[in-house]
């Protein structure tokens, strides 16, 4: 038992969980926002520990027999199944029918309706929604250094921060279309993608000198999956919040709920799906107390991330070439104010990002969202323009990321632990 993190539940804790008695002590504001709960049971916390433990048995036992036989076969399999439905693979085997029965089948709290509701939200956020995901849940994420060490295990340093983002944009961006997480969207299907790749991942990181189960848990475990999913609902709605977004009630539960469904098909256990904003914050509060303190990973993605913009290529490079130029240095500066918005000096630092920085750009832009909101709901503007509009910003931003790369997900290559031979 490992009794310097203080944890009595099933299984030693790994070295990164940080002891219960420190998840206890919460800032004064924390504490009269959020209340008490904000700070994890002793009941939670264990779970939470013992999480780091668990992966995501439907697709790891899948997993388990496709590489018992021709991997290659199976795997096309599972691919065909994923893109044209278990029908179209010829003969299935049994594991593959248990997995897409499992898969094909919509929970029984899913609500359609609601989901694409979030999805018009989420749209209607335009480039202010990628700034906070970008430059909140991104960036402030790699603070959590037990969550970075299984991403930098992926080659995520070798491969560039523009492609890593890019990636990660696809994903969103698909997720977020309009029908996109209907059975064959684009959405659904990349989504079971990544569940592939988190299990791959799983069983063969592990096998490798540079991972240490008794220092992080499992890689892809259902702890980290869970504050993954957390990022794109909770703590999208605090940034645009923060940030001068008027999001009500109703919308707020609309994108939870489209992310909760994304989280259940990405693999992460019903238990751990929530339904409100701020059950999901104070959640997503209660995984940190497994993670470790910001390292060199911390640093390395973090600066990395930052000078992403640079990479970027608009329409009109070619056309004004030194407007471009410093259009891109506005962007990084930008992106630097935003994300100082959400931190402090120290933990800039620990990011590897100049700790001068103020948030200037949210001072300045803030007051224009809050006025905008006001006058939209005041003449009720039409919610599909407000989308159309919000999407082809998204879609304008995302183009720019990727530049003349291939607007794809994550494809493993020979040195990623998901790669088949």
């Amino acid at each position: 038992m490992n009794t310097s993190n203080n944890h009595t539940g099933a299984r030693p804790a790994p070295t990164r969980v940080r002891p219960f008695e420190i998840t206890q002590k919460l800032p004064r504001l924390q504490k009269m926002v959020f209340g008490k709960q904000l700070a994890p049971t002793r009941e939670r916390y264990d779970q939470l520990v013992d999480a780091l433990w668990q992966g995501d048995e439907p697709m790891d036992t899948l997993l388990d027999w496709i590489m018992e036989g021709n991997a290659r076969e199976r795997r096309g399999m599972y691919d065909k199944a994923v893109k044209e439905g278990i029908d179209a693979v010829d003969n299935a085997p049994q594991p593959l029918k248990d997995f897409f029965a499992l898969v094909d089948r919509d929970p029984d709290w899913l609500d359609r309706e609601l989901l694409e509701e979030g999805v018009g939200v989420v749209q209607s956020l335009g480039e202010f929604g990628l700034y906070i995901m970008r430059d909140q849940a991104l960036m402030v994420g790699y603070l959590l250094s037990g969550f970075n060490h299984a991403l930098v295990a992926t080659g995520a340093l070798n491969k560039g921060a523009s492609q890593r983002t890019g990636e990660t944009l696809k994903w969103w961006m698909d997720c977020t279309e309009h029908g996109g997480m209907e059975r064959f969207g684009e959405g659904f299907i990349n989504t079971l993608h990544v569940r592939w790749v988190h299990s791959m991942v799983r069983r063969h990181l592990q096998t490798r000198k540079e991972w240490d189960n008794n220092e992080w848990g499992i890689p892809a475990n259902q702890t980290d999956m869970v504050a993954t999913y957390l990022a794109f609902g909770s703590v999208l709605l605090l940034g645009v919040r923060l940030g001068g977004v008027i999001i009500t009630p109703h919308e707020s539960r609309a994108v939870m709920h489209l992310w909760k469904y994304a989280g259940w098909l990405m693999g992460v256990e019903e238990k751990w799906l929530v339904d409100s904003e701020m059950e999901g914050f104070r959640l997503l509060r209660h995984t940190q107390a497994t993670q470790s303190r910001p390292d060199w990973t911390s640093k390395e993605l973090g600066e990395a991330l930052s000078k992403e913009p640079f990479d970027r290529i608009y329409p009109w490079k070619n056309t004004f070439p030194r407007l471009h130029k410093l259009y891109l240095k506005y962007e990084y500066h930008s992106h630097l104010s935003l994300t100082r918005l959400f931190l402090s000096r120290e933990q800039m630092s620990a990011l590897g990002l100049p700790a001068w920085v103020l948030p200037w750009y949210p001072a300045m832009t803030t007051p224009l969202r809050i006025a905008r909101g006001v006058y939209q709901r005041a003449s009720r503007a039409d919610k599909r323009t407000l989308e159309k509009n919000g999407r082809e910003q998204q879609i304008y931003r995302m183009k720019a990321v990727f530049g003349e790369r291939e607007h794809g997900i994550i494809q493993p290559d020979k040195n990623h632990p998901a790669h088949i031979g």
